[in-house]
C-alpha cells in the first residue's frame, strides 16, 4: 500500500517543472488514488481515468478548462515529455 504522495506541475514559466509537494494557489486540483494515476499515466489506459471519474475517484477543483485543455485532440511533444517523466518517477 502506498501512502499519499503530494506534487505539482508548474507550467508558469512557460516550461514543465515536476516536484513534490503543493503550489501555493494552483490553478487546478486533480485528487486521486495511485492505482488509478498508474493506470492513466504508467500504464497508458485512458477509459481507467473515465471510468474513475464517473465512480467519484479523481475530484477536480479550479479550472476545468485547464484540464480540459491536456485532454484536447492527440498527444503533443508537451504531453508526452509529461508522461515520460512521470513514468521515470513511478517505475
Amino acid at each position: 500500500m502506498i501512502g499519499e504522495i503530494n506534487a505539482h506541475m508548474d507550467t508558469s514559466n512557460g516550461s514543465i517543472e515536476m516536484d513534490l509537494g503543493h503550489l501555493e494557489n494552483p490553478d487546478l486540483t486533480v485528487t486521486l488514488d495511485y492505482a488509478t494515476a498508474k493506470a492513466i499515466i504508467v500504464d497508458g489506459n485512458p477509459q481507467a481515468g473515465m471510468q474513475a471519474f464517473m465512480q467519484g475517484k479523481i475530484k477536480v477543483q479550479g479550472d476545468m478548462t485547464k484540464l480540459m485543455a491536456m485532454q484536447a485532440g492527440a498527444p503533443d511533444e508537451t504531453a508526452k515529455k509529461i508522461a515520460d517523466e512521470i513514468k521515470a518517477a513511478t517505475t
